[in-house]
């Protein structure tokens, strides 16, 4: 079993946040594979069903971003899941809007759930890191990743949730690489950030 985490806060007051992506990305997810229904659990909401051959456990924190790590610990050690099972979705400033980056470990670059979860759980789980964009300074951060997405952007946010969807089985196959290809080469076919395949070569 994966556990697939989408990092956002709960509550309608922050569901188009920049800082919610991750929360989207999975509710995709969990649309295209008809993963329903969610359920209260682990605290947050949950849903579990199959993706390929590969039973994935969904799961929305409702702890706020910076506790995140409490939920993911408490269902990460019912099913009995190593870190190295988690794969967390979350919004990244450093990368460009609609850019995607798969990545096992590394550092957690100022960001409060991952952080969290690193703190519960080690630092050995894969991160889906979806790019927001950068507002230019530090100092804007906050205020820019917990302002609601512009209408202008809406269009490929809505389109990059439903191509990671389309293609998350990639990852569950742990062909990061080619997933992060396909994600950007869709992109760049509906029109989205002029997007590029990476320079890494997918494990077909």
């Amino acid at each position: 079993m994966l556990l697939f985490v989408g990092l956002g806060n709960p509550g309608e007051r922050y569901a188009g946040n920049r800082h919610n992506i991750g929360f989207m990305a999975v509710q995709a997810i969990a649309k295209q594979h008809r993963i329903a229904p969610w359920r209260r659990k682990f605290q947050g909401v949950a849903g579990e069903g199959t993706i390929g051959a590969e039973k994935v456990l969904l799961l929305l924190p409702d702890t706020f971003m910076n506790e995140s790590g409490r939920a993911v610990a408490e269902a990460a050690h019912f099913y009995k899941l190593e870190a190295g099972s988690v794969v967390v979705f979350h919004d990244e400033a450093e990368l460009a809007p609609g850019k995607v980056r798969v990545k096992k470990g590394g550092g957690n670059a100022g960001h409060n759930g991952l952080r969290s979860i690193t703190e519960h759980i080690g630092n050995d789980y894969h991160r889906v890191r979806l790019g927001i964009g950068h507002p230019g300074s530090k100092d804007r951060m906050e205020s820019y990743v917990l302002q609601d997405f512009a209408k202008s952007e809406r269009p490929w946010v809505e389109a990059l949730c439903g191509i990671v969807a389309d293609n998350v089985a990639l990852l569950i196959e742990g062909k990061d690489s080619t997933f992060q290809n396909k994600v950007h080469l869709a992109m760049s076919a509906q029109g989205f950030g002029g997007t590029e395949p990476d320079d890494t070569k997918g494990e077909e």
